[in-house]
């Protein structure tokens, strides 16, 4: 282990190895945070399960929009320079509102300025996370290629390491500090990344080739990140078998039949402003991008996953409020829970791997929806209160339903990054398969949306759960849907490139 440390060490450097490892620590140990603000806006701004999910909803947005961070730090140069200036704005976004919350009482006791709050600092950690995957990208070129794969395996320890860390204290500090004090305590970690900004050197970029946006197609390559409400899936970005997936579905590109657009960046004009410049880059960018995706063979297996989000109301914020206010559950515990998704979510990318990936993706994503279906069936059980009957205890059975959850839903996240990686065509690999995930985030948001909606007509309130069942049996039956659009998958698709 201390070898290997040493190796990437020497061929990265210390600095941007400390960076690499702190933002995505920050990015698993959100859990820390985030279940304090579920508990803000549940017991201090006493708001409504569907309107609780619905600030979750809006927050979480900018999480669909990540191609646009991709194509702006590509195409348009801060003093010279694509990544730190972006990088540091980024953070500055990140840091600002958990220390104005932290310490401006007015902000925590508003629902519209937490939105805005909230909002603002995820658009800061969604910038990040798109401009930390292009470094990686561009540091693993050439010589350092063979690095890959130890820098994705890095980055996917310390976020699991955050993310178990934050599940553990967060329970733990909601018992013992006041919510204020949590958002100034993980305001810490945006500033010490602000402060690791100016350890990390980067060599300016030539204005003469600023429309070149081929050259920048590794760009945001290595990971994704999946927007959920309650922060399951930033987990579920990090697989180390994508990064060597998309590696390999290069030399499958010909199944797509296209070649971007190309880019005219010889005949630029000495003329030309440097303003007309970034706009012919980013309008390159964006026809290249969009003529991409309208081809059928992509389009199609992206509407499924979207719509597999989409019609499935997501109750996650609704089964929290049941499990604190009707079940009695501590924060601490809920904590332990979440420590065992993650857990879960291990064990599903183990599964994967060593038994699924050769199995056909429609076979796969089918048994997952209908693994989804039996843990449906675990809350019906849980608010039926049939567990009871049988001595089941509520805690062992949110435990096992928290673990599977993960398990789960990675074995349907994983055939999504593998047929990603496939779909991408040369030349926009990096930006396509950014926007792959923004449409997966997308759908996650649009998901939230329908959920909080069935809730406020099912008039599902903190006080009364009574038609929560009716709620989950609706869930229950919604999970079946994706099924049968199966047929926009790639009927001989799997989960490796031949």
């Amino acid at each position: 282990m201390i070898k290997w440390i040493k190796q990437l060490k020497t061929a990265f450097g210390l600095a941007f190895l400390w960076l690499v490892c702190l933002i995505y620590f920050t990015q698993g140990f959100r859990s820390f945070v985030w279940t304090a603000v579920s508990y803000q806006l549940k017991d201090r701004l006493k708001l409504s399960p569907s309107a609780s999910q619905f600030v979750f909803s809006i927050a979480f947005f900018p999480w669909s929009i990540k191609p646009i961070y991709g194509i702006l730090s590509d195409c348009i140069p801060i003093k010279g320079k694509k990544r730190i200036p972006y990088l540091v704005i980024a953070t500055v976004m990140s840091f600002v509102p958990w220390l104005i919350l932290g310490i401006n009482e007015t902000s925590m006791s508003s629902m519209w300025h937490l939105i805005i709050l909230l909002t603002l600092q995820n658009l800061g950690s969604a910038m990040a996370d798109v401009v930390i995957d292009a470094m990686i990208a561009e540091a693993v070129r050439c010589e350092k290629a063979l690095f890959a794969g130890d820098l994705q395996s890095m980055s996917w320890l310390a976020m699991a390491f955050g993310g178990v860390c934050g599940s553990l204290l967060g329970g733990y500090a909601l018992t013992n500090l006041e919510i204020d004090i949590i958002f100034l305590l993980f305001s810490l970690l945006p500033a010490i990344q602000l402060f690791s900004c100016g350890l990390v050197g980067e060599n300016s970029v030539d204005d003469k080739v600023l429309s070149e946006f081929s050259n920048s197609s590794d760009s945001h390559l290595l990971n994704g990140k999946t927007n959920n409400s309650d922060e399951d899936s930033s987990l579920e970005m990090k697989s180390s078998v994508s990064a060597r997936k998309r590696k390999k579905s290069k030399k499958q590109s010909k199944k797509t039949q296209f070649m971007p657009r190309k880019v005219q960046t010889q005949s630029a004009g000495k003329g030309k402003s440097l303003a007309l410049q970034w706009f012919q880059s980013l309008k390159d960018a964006t026809y290249s991008l969009c003529h991409a995706f309208k081809q059928p063979i992509i389009l199609r297996p992206m509407a499924w996953f979207f719509l597999a989000h989409v019609t499935v109301p997501n109750l996650s914020t609704v089964m929290f409020y049941y499990q604190t206010e009707f079940l009695k559950l501590e924060a601490s515990f809920l904590g332990t829970a979440r420590v065992v998704g993650w857990l879960g979510l291990m064990i599903g990318t183990f599964t994967y791997n060593q038994y699924l990936k050769k199995m056909r993706l429609r076979r796969i994503l089918m048994l997952a929806h209908i693994g989804l279906a039996f843990l449906n069936l675990f809350d019906i059980v849980l608010v039926s209160r049939t567990n009871v009957d049988f001595g089941v205890s509520d805690k062992a059975l949110v435990l096992c339903g928290s673990a599977l959850s993960d398990a789960i839903n990675q074995l349907k996240f994983m055939p999504f990054l593998i047929l990603s990686g496939q779909l991408c065509p040369p030349g926009i690999e990096g930006t396509l398969f950014a926007l792959f995930m923004s449409i997966n985030n997308l759908g996650s948001t649009v998901g939230s949306f329908v959920g909080a909606g069935l809730a406020s007509i099912l008039n599902i309130s903190s006080g009364s759960f009574n038609n929560l069942l009716l709620g989950v049996a609706i869930q229950l039956f919604c999970t079946f849907i994706p099924i049968m659009l199966l047929f926009l998958i790639p009927k001989e698709a799997t989960g490796i490139a031949s």
